[in-house]
């Protein structure tokens, strides 16, 4: 975009106290050269929330004085402002829920980053840990938002995903909407139980996209604790606070490539920000900000910081 002197950014969400979003979207700016802010917007959940949400979304398509030029969106909110945009982008509409928004002219354009976000950063873990350029069988635990941007990300460069969830019911409904787009890979559903995932041994990926084992219930594991991690598989968790969550220490104990999702969470943020302006801003800025005291650690593939 050109012709803009100062850039509006920001983030809506619900308990944004301890996001690293700001941090990272301020780097982008200052690595880049742009002048900006990027601000929070906390919203309540909806229908309290709702007037706000919406002027905020319309506030990308504001007089210029006011208008916003680009927002993240985080929980709860990736799918209730939905209703509010115009188009989404093919993934974000394959994922069915968006984290980026922007204006192009007047159309308000939803975009979901998260998907080249995992895959990118999951892809380094792979390469790291020798899986070479063939696709494997990845065990996804979880069946929310989070898994379907992961399962969409898995399935469309070729990969047999099996979706492990706590209710079959919200697995096999991802699997419906994700084989109605008849990509590459392929998908099923079973129940996340030890007795199921045993069967998945030859498995070369474990992922976890469920909150078990986020702070501040770190003591928790979403994979069963009576059974061993599939013997040949690459483990990466979402999670990123703890930098070294249950799962992730017993993928080193036995041995595994590991990685938290605090890569995923910066290349999402570059995706992003290219959305809004145009330019790309160097990982390194982005991780060179996140070392910077009071932030969370990141566990790289091969245990440092990038």
């Amino acid at each position: 975009m050109k012709g803009i002197s100062y850039w509006r950014l920001g983030l809506i969400g619900g308990q944004l106290g301890h996001s690293l979003s700001p941090r990272l979207q301020r780097a982008a700016l200052q690595s880049t050269g742009l002048r900006g802010e990027y601000r929070l917007y906390a919203v309540p959940p909806l229908p309290e929330g709702e007037a706000q949400l919406r002027a905020l979304v319309e506030g990308l398509r504001a007089p210029p004085a006011l208008r916003l030029h680009g927002l993240n969106v985080t929980i709860p909110h990736k799918q209730n402002v939905l209703p509010y945009l115009d188009e989404l982008t093919p993934t974000a509409r394959a994922v069915g829920a968006v984290n980026t928004l922007y204006a192009d002219g007047s159309r308000l354009i939803g975009e979901n980053t998260d998907a080249q976000g995992f895959w990118t950063d999951f892809e380094r873990l792979w390469q790291a840990g020798g899986g070479g350029n063939q696709p494997g069988t990845a065990l996804v635990l979880g069946g929310g938002g989070a898994a379907r941007a992961v399962a969409y990300s898995l399935i469309s460069h070729g990969w047999r995903v099996v979706l492990a969830t706590r209710r079959i019911e919200q697995g096999e409904r991802v699997v419906r909407d994700l084989k109605a787009l008849r990509l590459p890979g392929s998908l099923a559903a079973i129940p996340l139980e030890a007795a199921r995932l045993a069967r998945w041994r030859a498995a070369r990926a474990v992922i976890n996209a469920t909150p078990v084992g986020m702070s501040p219930q770190t003591d928790e594991c979403p994979y069963p604790p009576e059974l061993d991690l599939p013997p040949r598989a690459v483990v990466y968790d979402l999670v990123y606070n703890p930098a070294e969550t249950v799962l992730l220490r017993r993928a080193r104990q036995q041995g595994l490539p590991a990685a938290n999702g605090l890569g995923m969470l910066v290349e999402q943020a570059r995706l992003a920000f290219a959305c809004w302006t145009g330019i790309t801003p160097p990982t390194e800025a982005l991780w060179a900000a996140l070392r910077q005291p009071q932030t969370i650690p990141s566990s790289q593939p091969n245990g440092e910081q990038e």
